[in-house]
């Protein structure tokens, strides 16, 4: 009988101990993930961000030195390309405007002597890689050009804060590594940071950033 009675009492706590496991899951228990260094709410000192990549739609200002009729405003094609006088289909998309400037130059080098060629982004429509997307349990998921020293809290604030029934401190962020080519998760602890003003919550995010925010069970 003493046994049958340990076995029952054992059984008891292992049932308590799932439950209790179960519970703290819906209440939106902290994500497991590695998590990321904190940032500041506020700058001491604003830095520039990543060099501008070039998109589709968007609008440039082409300027050649002693020579303005080769230049002029364009608009990059939905095909990647941009034509201009003497260039014809040259690629833009996926060049910072540095880069289109010198194959603008190689190409007009067959033309003129030593052409002084500036590029110009009037316009930003932003690739995907210059965004940051927030999906699920938010109040109006979408797509934010990102801004040189973006964090989370900054994210959160264009999408209008979190669900009624987000499960914040399960967030994840995922982020490409273009140095290894892989893909990485994160925790992010948004109830705590938008909930509780945990500074220690706010993270500081990168171009083709995405933020992942589930939902609680219950």
């Amino acid at each position: 009988m003493a046994c049958f009675s340990q076995l029952g009492a054992a059984r008891a706590a292992l049932l308590c101990g799932i439950a209790a496991t179960a519970l703290t899951g819906c209440a939106g228990g902290v994500s497991s993930a590695p998590q990321l260094p904190s940032a500041s709410f506020v700058e001491n000192q604003e830095g520039p961000g990543e060099e501008y990549i070039i998109g589709p739609l968007d609008e440039l200002q082409i300027f050649v030195w002693r020579n303005p009729e080769l230049g002029g405003k364009v608009q990059v094609r939905p095909d990647g390309r941009i034509t201009t006088p003497l260039i014809t289909d040259m690629p833009a998309v996926g060049k910072t405007p540095t880069m289109l400037q010198q194959d603008i130059k190689l190409q007009l080098s067959q033309y003129i002597t030593d052409p002084i060629v500036s590029v110009i982004v009037t316009s930003f429509q932003s690739t995907f890689s210059q965004q940051v997307r927030v999906v699920g349990a938010t109040e109006k998921p979408a797509s934010i050009p990102y801004r040189a020293n973006m964090t989370v809290l900054d994210a959160m604030i264009a999408v209008g804060g979190l669900g009624e029934y987000a499960a914040g401190n399960k967030a994840r962020l995922v982020r490409y590594d273009r140095g290894s080519g892989k893909q990485h998760e994160y925790g992010l602890r948004l109830n705590d940071l938008i909930k509780r003003g945990d500074v220690k919550a706010n993270v500081r995010l990168q171009p083709g950033d995405v933020i992942i925010i589930p939902e609680s069970m219950f």
